[in-house]
């Protein structure tokens, strides 16, 4: 088998900037797709695990979670998903003597993606108080060492146990035990940085925080389908096969966003021959260019026109909601000009949205971060809520909400108990199964935990998967929180800038990932997962392990709590190790809607869990109704100079994860360090188009400085930026949070543009492509 070796660090000085794109996938994505699987897996080995991606005998996607159609294709992955397992079946191995030939300063200066691409851990790995190199250690050693850290604690409020939403709901169930065994609910996790504030708002309105829509109320039902502040054609590709399938049937799409993107303009489908050697399926019917925060103000107004026309379900309204008249008293005191300064759009557009609205009779709303990461973000998606509910959009086919979120699992793990405050009646349950003492008192978020650490009160981190140090905001401060830790444990796959950035002592201990096969002593085992709809299902590995070395994350974390709790432990830890349908009989018995687990699962796609609210129009909130909330206004003015900047992904990224240095869907080639600006505020602000800058947010406690980023002229609503995370979340305020839910608000930067004040990492001035 023969692959290549990843590439050194550049200086991006050969980047390259042409036209956006105006349509998405397509012969283009295959190829990129089957060549990263190429390149780092080879032939044999990525066929055959591309060949298992998510489908019923095979493992789930490390990728997104898109849910999967009952009948999946032959190839159900997106160009982005090939990625994903080519990273992760990748032939490259970062052992020891990678470790002995890289000491930690050096790692500290290596950019994400020359991390990501050296390849699978293979044993684990300490570096003790001191060393400049990580070194061998057994796992036996590294179990003791972290007890031994764990015990010597004052209190178990001094732990912190993070989680990432790759986790299986196994592991992620395990782990929570584990920690409120211990004694803490100290468990943030990837949802604090992403969907908290969907969570939140929808627990409130609705009474449970996650989506209320199935894959086929896109595909088969809905008359309208809006998308807001996401861009699926990057994030979540295998969505744009459901919309394509929503069009043909005659449903409209209207795309809200700063930001014009491919993937809602035109899909080329590389599945059928139209997107192949057609001209593909044109998505969006409407696109509206708001400003960036504008989505509040968007649905208040949208609000008041319907109520204004009369446009209401007055009986869904009356039977199953409370609040309505307090809301329609608060939109009808709307200012139109505020909705125009907040919004950026004419009033002309706002009409052509409503009148698409009222042709519907279902519609769904799907959004991810570009609302979510807002300090408005709540009151923003519980205003959506009140669109959805005004005109009984809630409950029925082809209508409802849809947080569309990310990582594979990210839904499951919060299903399974991960999150820092837990409600009582699930830690009742989790007593009466295991007899445990589980603690009542509220735990730390990511955002708490990174404070707890910067004030000492953190003596150990523990992550299960994730790279929490490129993941969260404020970078540096973050790092050198991190850095004070005494202990950090981080559970990985692939070497990341955590690993680099790590406390006093650290060790890493390496895991099996979703592509390779679960031998325990009770014999081959699989994991389950949950999908953003709510959907249940199995993945099982089928690669041969990366190293001999490898452990599940189930068996790391029994094997953990066997060193902490002793043989004597009333929770059999090595019985769950061995047999994992031993931890989904538990699960079956503390968590509602997994009865008779081990034999819904083994059903073709699994089982769908209860959603009150849309199987019965039951709202589980203390009125037992639907809520319609009052949000108030405040529209985000900024000072003259300066931008509003929102960081986002390249096409060649997940997460933290930097695939490759292209971005060809906004045609940006061979770099990352880029800024998108409109050509209006350009000129306004006399740069010119290729120009270098430093990127200043401002902020309260002072300025924070991402330097050296390239100019790119680029149709961004006016007066708003873009740039690439994690490059810019240097800028992200620790203290920039939303409101509730205290999710970084990373869309809504002020930034002001400095000239470099001599050449930086970047280099030369851009090439642009005619």
């Amino acid at each position: 088998m023969t692959t290549r070796a990843p590439r050194d660090d550049h200086d991006e000085a050969g980047l390259r900037v042409g036209p956006p794109a105006t349509s998405a996938a397509g012969v283009p994505g295959v190829v990129h797709g089957l060549a990263s699987v190429l390149e780092q897996s080879g032939v044999r080995r990525g066929a055959k695990a591309l060949r298992l991606v998510n489908q019923q005998t095979g493992f789930d996607c490390p990728g997104c979670a898109w849910p999967e159609p009952g009948k999946p294709h032959l190839a159900e992955f997106c160009e982005n998903g090939a990625k994903a397992v080519a990273e992760e079946s990748t032939v490259r191995r970062v052992d020891a003597a990678f470790f002995a030939a890289h000491p930690v300063a050096e790692l500290a200066e290596r950019s994400d993606h020359w991390l990501g691409q050296q390849g699978r851990l293979t044993e684990p790995m300490l570096r003790d108080t001191g060393d400049t190199h990580y070194r061998p250690i057994g796992w036996d050693d590294a179990f003791g060492l972290i007890a031994d850290a764990l015990t010597g604690l004052a209190g178990p409020d001094d732990a912190a146990f993070y989680t990432s939403g790759r986790t299986s709901n196994e592991a992620a169930f395990l782990y929570q035990l584990f920690a409120r065994t211990f004694g803490t609910n100290n468990l943030p996790d990837c949802s604090n940085m992403c969907h908290e504030s969907s969570g939140a708002a929808l627990s409130e309105t609705l009474g449970i925080g996650k989506g209320s829509v199935s894959l086929t109320d896109i595909t088969d039902h809905a008359d309208l389908i809006v998308i807001v502040g996401q861009n699926p054609g990057t994030n979540h590709p295998r969505m744009l096969t459901s919309l394509e399938q929503a069009k043909r049937r005659g449903a409209r799409i209207v795309a809200i966003n700063p930001l014009p993107e491919a993937g809602l303009q035109t899909f080329k489908n590389p599945q059928r021959v139209r997107g192949v050697v057609g001209k593909g399926t044109l998505l969006s019917d409407l696109f509206l260019q708001i400003r960036l925060g504008g989505d509040l103000a968007f649905f208040q107004a949208v609000n008041r026109l319907l109520v204004d026309a009369d446009a209401v379900d007055h009986e869904f309204v009356r039977e199953h909601t409370t609040g309505y008249d307090a809301a329609v008293a608060a939109w009808r005191g709307l200012d139109w000009d505020d909705v125009a300064a907040a919004t950026g759009l004419p009033r002309a557009a706002l009409d052509a949205f409503v009148d698409e609205v009222r042709r519907a009779d279902s519609v769904i709303v799907c959004w991810a971060m570009g609302l979510t990461q807002h300090k408005k973000a709540v009151p923003t998606i519980r205003e959506i809520v009140n669109f959805l509910l005004l005109r009984g959009n809630v409950g029925r086919p082809g209508a409802g909400a849809c947080p569309v979120r990310g990582h594979s699992n990210v839904q499951g793990d919060r299903t399974m108990g991960i999150w820092e405050k837990p409600p009582a009646a699930f830690l009742d349950a989790l007593e009466a199964e295991f007899g445990i003492a589980a603690p009542r008192r509220p735990g730390h978020d990511t955002v708490d935990t990174i404070r707890a650490m910067r004030d000492g009160k953190i003596g150990v981190f523990m992550a299960m998967g994730g790279n929490f140090a490129a993941a969260t905001p404020d970078s540096d401060l973050t790092a050198a929180a991190l850095q004070s830790v005494p202990l950090t444990v981080h559970v990985s796959t692939k070497l990341n800038r955590s690993h680099a950035l790590a406390g006093q002592r650290s060790i890493i201990l390496p895991c099996l990932g979703r592509t390779e096969r679960d031998v325990q002593a009770g014999g081959e085992q699989f994991v389950t997962v949950e999908d953003s709809m709510s959907a249940v299902h199995a993945s099982r590995g089928t690669l041969r392990p990366a190293s001999d070395q490898l452990r599940s994350e189930v068996a790391i974390v029994c094997g953990l709590a066997e060193r902490v709790f002793g043989a004597g432990s009333a929770i059999p830890w090595s019985a769950f190790a061995a047999d994992y349908t031993t931890v989904r009989s538990r699960i079956a018995r503390v968590i509602p809607g997994f009865d008779d687990y081990e034999a819904r699962i083994a059903k073709p796609g699994g089982f769908v869990l209860p959603h009150p609210p849309r199987d019965s129009r039951t709202f589980p909130t203390a009125s037992g109704k639907a809520q319609f909330s009052v949000n108030g206004l405040e529209v985000l003015r900024v000072p003259p100079g300066r931008l509003l900047l929102q960081t986002v992904r390249s096409h060649d990224q997940f997460n933290t994860t930097i695939y490759g240095l292209d971005d060809r869907y906004r045609g940006i080639r061979d770099g990352r360090r880029v800024v998108f600006v409109n050509p209006s505020d350009l000129a306004a602000l006399g740069v010119a188009d290729g120009a270098m800058v430093d990127l200043v947010s401002e902020w309260a406690d002072g300025d924070r400085r991402a330097p050296s980023f390239r100019v790119v002229s680029y149709p961004t609503a006016p007066g708003c930026a873009a740039a690439y995370f994690p490059e810019t979340n240097v800028l992200v305020p620790l203290d920039h949070t939303a409101e509730v839910s205290n999710t970084p608000a990373s869309k809504s930067l002020v930034i002001r543009l400095e000239p470099t004040a001599a050449p930086g990492p970047a280099g030369a001035a851009p090439r642009r492509r005619r």
